[in-house]
């Protein structure tokens, strides 16, 4: 199995390569800290003796991201599985003072869904002519509702999961698998600096059992810890008035 990562060096992206090292596959690890990509490798190697080829690269750049995939195409061919998991997370307003914020709304933005668009796109002829693989993206249920003071995240996760369904269906009946993932809190560095309680909080290497198990169903749509997809069934079906009325003065990831 050929496995393609993107934010492979920490977190959620560390775990999938090391769970997927140990069924033997075959990785492409790409992440913007090289030293981080070259200790992965050192690890990864004490579970598997599979290869393991790293890129350095941020998903904003696209050109990066096509000279790694067509790197990774040409050394293993049509990858089964392709994961864009690298994002970013930052507290965010708007007006006033928040002037200084419009670039972190861009990094934002940027990061988290052109950087799906940006490691999706150049696997997606040879996915579609080989008719197999399964391209997945990671997306939020802070995508399901407006979180104050998440502006730039939460619409970023919504826009993800927006897109990621457009593919799916764009790519129904071809042989290839679209799938999101729409995880609650995971125990990262992304959130450790919250300032406020994360119900249902799981462990990267938990949270990537999970994804790994969803990703070889082909769910289409998978949100996790079960606990979280009720409350963002019922945070999806409350009423504005309702809604506005228990987040207006909830606790604010602290801005960048």
């Amino acid at each position: 199995m050929n496995i393609f990562i993107t934010g492979a060096s920490s977190g959620v992206g560390e775990a999938l390569a090391l769970r997927y090292a140990k069924t033997g596959a075959t990785l492409g690890l790409f992440a913007r800290r090289r030293e981080r990509l070259n200790a992965l490798k050192e690890t990864l190697a004490a579970v598997s003796s599979s290869p393991v080829h790293l890129y350095e690269g941020d998903v904003t750049d696209a050109p990066a991201l096509h000279r790694a995939a067509a790197d990774f195409l040409a050394a293993v061919g049509v990858p089964d599985i392709v994961i864009a998991n690298a994002g970013v997370s930052h507290g965010t307003v708007t007006g006033g003072e928040g002037e200084t914020d419009l670039p972190v709304f861009r990094e934002v933005f940027n990061t988290n869904v052109m950087g799906i668009v940006n490691t999706l796109h150049p696997f997606v002829d040879a996915m579609r002519e080989a008719r197999r693989g399964t391209l997945v993206g990671v997306a939020s249920v802070a995508g399901f509702r407006g979180l104050p003071g998440s502006g730039a995240y939460s619409a970023s996760k919504a826009a993800a999961i927006s897109y990621l369904e457009s593919l799916r269906v764009e790519l129904h009946g071809s042989g290839v698998a679209v799938v999101t993932l729409c995880p609650g809190f995971i125990a990262t560095a992304m959130t450790a600096g919250n300032p406020y309680p994360m119900p249902f909080l799981i462990s990267a290497p938990k949270a990537a059992d999970k994804m790994v198990r969803a990703i070889a169903r082909r769910r289409s749509r998978y949100v996790f810890p079960w606990p979280m997809m009720l409350v963002g069934k019922l945070l999806r079906v409350l009423p504005n008035v309702v809604y506005d009325t228990m987040f207006a003065h909830a606790p604010r990831k602290p801005r960048k």
